[in-house]
């Protein structure tokens, strides 16, 4: 075991000794003498943003929507409602969980962002039919079929916010574009 006799008292009359000179401390400053790189990964200030985030949401309500088209293909007729006879929640919900895919695939394989951008863009597209046959069926509202309209207005406001998660990550995918090109 190794013991050492040091004299640990503070003594003001002393100047403190450094490299053989008395006299004044050393002061040392550190100063760069060139700059580094940035090392930004690519679609860095899109990364920032989560769309993974918003792309688990797109999975979760794509699941949910077609769950809800399964329901209706068991518990009712196929002449009873265009929702039913398009299957309009699996014709918008498929697509949806593949655009939630390659947004939350976008940290790991940047190169899919326009691959991204076209399926959300699609997405609209599809979701925009099925609020229209949505709609059509609301417009023959009766009594008889009341609860699988209520369903069809819960579908309606799912797909209106599906479409509002897609034009958010579109927007945030051009807008990366722009920044990337001259």
């Amino acid at each position: 075991m190794a013991c050492a006799d040091i004299d640990m008292d503070i003594r003001a009359d002393e100047e403190p000794h450094r490299g053989g000179r008395r006299g004044a401390p050393m002061i040392q400053y550190y100063q760069a003498t060139e700059m580094m790189p940035d090392n930004r990964k690519p679609l860095h200030d899109l990364l920032q943003k989560h769309p993974a985030v918003l792309g688990s949401l797109q999975i979760v309500s794509g699941l949910f929507s077609v769950g809800v088209g399964i329901l209706f293909s068991v518990t009712q007729k196929m002449e009873n409602s265009f929702f039913t006879l398009f299957r309009v929640s699996q014709m918008t919900g498929t697509p949806l969980i593949i655009a939630g895919l390659l947004s939350n695939l976008l940290f790991k394989y940047p190169a899919l962002l326009p691959v991204s951008f076209a399926v959300n863009c699609g997405f609209i597209i599809v979701a925009v039919a099925g609020a229209c046959l949505i709609s059509v069926d609301l417009a023959d509202w009766n009594e008889v079929n009341d609860q699988h309209l209520r369903m069809e207005v819960m579908e309606l406001c799912l797909l209106g916010f599906e479409v509002f998660l897609s034009v958010i990550l579109c927007f945030w995918f051009v807008k990366e574009k722009h920044q990337k090109s001259p």
